[in-house]
């Protein structure tokens, strides 16, 4: 048996651990299974399909979301904004956490507070108290994101270890793709209340299953050094720069409010710097982006999904107020980036084997820059030009496939092979935090225009559909402009030609 485990037990022995509060050892009608480390892949598949309806699903939410609260776009923003920066603040912590205290013990109660978090965002009464249940989710999230990988590597072994994260990742990219669809359908029928309450039973059955079935951990590191000073500073300094890009049209950029987080997110930001530079086992390596493929591949990290994200943010709300669609069909055109990515990223693959990360790369975001082109042209409202729009999502999501994940594999390439670990957290961080500011600078540019347009400033809700389609196009231009600086820093990217060997990152 690949899986390391000190021995299955019996449902009392398991009992006794939920009163002890320790790991217990999976169950023996299931351990001594020949399939058993199927049966653990399975349950981690769970939390990466309900953590990526929830976070493609969350934009479906927002047009309906800023109606009902009557709320700014840029507070309403904060509903997917503060969950995707809570995951980028938390998973260095937990991933380190887990090495000390229990991959198996974690894991499980992240699923008990992403229940918790879901349910009381189900609850919320207003758009204050939806954003801080949305936080507690996101730590339900992060910890979840933070454990998966090893899990699944650890349980599959080296001989079934690709077949497992491929498993991983396709349930992951059945979540991206179904979660926009299954959202505008709860919206049209059920309510906005209903998105949140959904992920309850999966919640469940993934904690049961995760308690009754996952490995123990072994050779927990209980005396290793926590970095406790990069994970205060972590969150606050990531807070402040997202802030600062959410608020910052509302405020205005001479504000006492925005002057105030700008030195907030200067001084967190220099403070944790300098304390994983004297950390004896820091959260996030600094010392890997001294080397320009890694730092390159990073930054086209970081642009390709706030590249992706911002057009998850945008086209909703086309669909919505622009062309006066349900919230069901809205999402149903939507998934088709997802899709599409999903179906290509093995493609990206077999392109970086035969051809190396530069020629991958480039030629996926040149795909995603034709794509957006697309969309700036004919996404003006007209019946006529639908099918022209839905080419143009295609074409995005093609050349998402194709750039992401030789873009993950060259930065992971590029790193040496004894902090493959760090680096995996390194890219995580960079992944959430550009997902962040696809939403959050999606959020600010188009009330931006929309008050510069019309001089309406109640967000899209009252603003003519000839103002959206103009405002709409000023995000389609930096979403390109992203896109143009992604490639480019393809192109001059120095990784190796080959990979090196290095596990699967999840994409």
């Amino acid at each position: 048996m690949t899986v390391p485990s000190p021995g299955p037990v019996s449902f009392a022995a398991l009992r006794d651990a939920v009163l002890a509060g320790r790991e217990p050892a999976p169950l023996e009608s299931v351990a001594r299974l020949a399939s058993y480390r199927w049966f653990v892949v399975a349950t981690v598949c769970i939390g990466a399909f309900m953590g990526q309806v929830d976070a493609s699903m969350t934009q479906m939410l927002l047009p309906r979301l800023e109606k009902d609260f009557a709320a700014p776009l840029s507070t309403v923003s904060w509903v997917a904004v503060a969950y995707i920066l809570v995951m980028a603040s938390f998973m260095p912590i937990f991933g380190r956490l887990a090495d000390m205290v229990g991959r198996k013990l974690l894991y499980t109660a992240a699923f008990v507070i992403f229940v918790v978090g879901s349910a009381l965002c189900g609850f919320a009464p207003d758009l204050p108290t939806l954003i801080a249940f949305r936080i507690l989710q996101g730590i339900g999230a992060a910890l979840l994101t933070a454990n998966s990988i090893a899990i699944v590597v650890l349980a599959a072994g080296p001989e079934h270890r690709g077949r497992a994260l491929g498993l991983q990742s396709a349930a992951q990219a059945v979540g991206l793709g179904v979660g926009p669809a299954v959202g505008g359908l709860i919206i049209d029928t059920l309510g906005w209340h209903w998105a949140f309450w959904i992920n309850v039973p999966f919640g469940i059955a993934g904690a049961v299953l995760g308690w009754l079935l996952l490995p123990q951990t072994r050779h927990l590191q209980g005396e290793a050094r926590f970095d406790w000073s990069g994970a205060l500073l972590i969150a606050p300094a990531l807070t402040a720069l997202v802030t600062m890009l959410n608020q910052g049209q509302t405020w205005g950029v001479t504000s006492p409010a925005f002057l105030a987080c700008a030195v907030l997110a200067v001084v967190f930001v220099v403070l944790f710097v300098q304390s994983e530079r004297r950390a004896e086992a820091p959260l996030v390596d600094l010392t890997l982006l001294r080397q320009p493929a890694f730092l390159i591949g990073n930054i086209a990290n970081f642009l390709s999904y706030a590249m992706l994200f911002g057009v998850f943010f945008l086209v909703p709300f086309a669909f919505v107020r622009v062309y006066g669609e349900s919230a069901f069909t809205a999402g149903l055109r939507l998934s088709i980036i997802p899709v599409m990515l999903g179906l290509l990223a093995p493609v990206g693959g077999s392109l970086y084997d035969r051809f190396g990360a530069r020629v991958a790369t480039a030629s996926g975001m040149a795909i995603c820059i034709v794509g957006v082109a697309v969309l700036y042209l004919f996404l003006d409202g007209t019946a006529v030009h639908m099918p022209l729009v839905m080419v143009g999502l295609v074409t995005f999501g093609i050349g998402q496939g194709l750039f992401i994940s030789p873009n993950s594999s060259a930065i992971m390439a590029a790193a040496p092979e004894d902090e493959t670990g760090e680096a995996g957290s390194l890219l995580n961080v960079v992944r959430y935090l550009g997902i962040s500011t696809g939403i959050a600078g999606g959020s600010a540019l188009l009330s931006f225009s929309i008050h510069r347009i019309s001089g309406v400033r109640s967000g899209t809700v009252d603003a003519a559909a000839s103002t959206l389609v103009a405002a709409g196009g000023i995000v389609l231009l930096l979403l390109a402009g992203f896109g143009v600086l992604a490639m480019l820093l393809s192109l001059v990217r120095t990784a190796p030609r080959k990979p090196r060997g290095e596990e699967p990152v999840e994409v």
